[in-house]
């Protein structure tokens, strides 16, 4: 990381993609679309120390580089899991102090992804549970397959949910849902999710990576600055009083009307034509 912020991020994306991750894939299967993949599926993609950090080498730059890509989709390998959360055969064998450290880095990288200026989009490709369900909590919205089951089920192994879930998950599906789910430990469906507003849209299984990419090629189409200051505001907006927000909401959008791509949407709609937006 200190190279590339030495070198103004120059090339950090090709030696990005170049990268031989240990329990990641990354691919860009579309132009400015990154496809970030947790691959441990003989461990149903749980999270280990080694996924912690290639995770953070993979979200940190992107808040400091907010033009190389546009859109971001976090999945799993496989098809029975998304992520199984915390590899507990590496946990069983931490002493409590390197089990504190090593949580404390997982809620740091997790901050790096709902702190992603570009979106992120969860294809939720199998079960998720608890460090996996808050991962996709953690993402601006999440598809999902038929077959997705969800849980947070820490409260079962004498620990409670610690990747933001008791945050995250109220503010989606309301106090009195969260606290079923969370202190009852109950799994749900993928229907269910869909239901409570936890994911988008649920396909069949062979369904789930082409809609999420075409999703995300939209988002890719649009004048990115726009699409991050609109992130932006709805994030920070919700966390205000609506006069506040407003307020807001108005900084971030004129911030837009200096643009180049502010003129140029303007000039491609009035010349019926499709417009060429650089992020500038």
């Amino acid at each position: 990381m200190s190279e590339w912020i030495g070198n103004g991020l120059a090339g950090w994306a090709e030696q990005l993609l170049a990268r031989e991750f240990d329990t990641l894939l990354v691919d860009e299967p579309s132009p400015q679309v990154l496809r970030v993949t947790l691959n441990r599926p003989e461990a149903s993609n749980a999270f280990n120390t080694q996924c912690g950090h290639e995770l953070f080498a993979v979200f940190h730059p992107l808040e400091l580089d907010r033009e190389r890509f546009r859109c971001v989709i976090l999945t799993g390998a496989g098809d029975k899991a998304f992520c199984a959360g915390g590899d507990l055969k590496e946990r069983k064998l931490l002493t409590e102090d390197e089990w504190v450290a090593q949580h404390e880095f997982f809620e740091r990288t997790f901050r790096h992804v709902i702190n992603c200026p570009v979106p992120v989009i969860a294809a939720v490709n199998g079960a998720a549970y608890g460090g996996g369900l808050e991962l996709i909590l953690q993402c601006d919205f999440a598809y999902a397959s038929r077959n997705a089951r969800f849980a947070l089920s820490e409260v079962t192994l004498g620990i409670m949910p610690g990747g933001g879930g008791t945050q995250t998950l109220p503010r989606i599906v309301g106090e009195r849902r969260a606290k079923e789910l969370i202190l009852a430990a109950r799994p749900f469906s993928a229907e269910e999710a869909h239901a409570w507003g936890v994911v988008n849209l649920v396909c069949e299984q062979e369904a789930l990576m082409d809609q999420t990419l075409a999703i995300a090629r939209r988002i890719a189409s649009n004048a990115p600055l726009a699409v991050r200051q609109a992130k932006h505001s709805i994030h920070h907006g919700l966390q205000m009083d609506i006069n506040s927000a407003l307020m807001f909401e108005i900084e971030a959008y004129q911030r837009m009307v200096k643009s180049e791509d502010r003129i140029e949407g303007v000039r491609a709609f009035n010349e019926k034509r499709a417009p060429v937006f650089k992020g500038r």
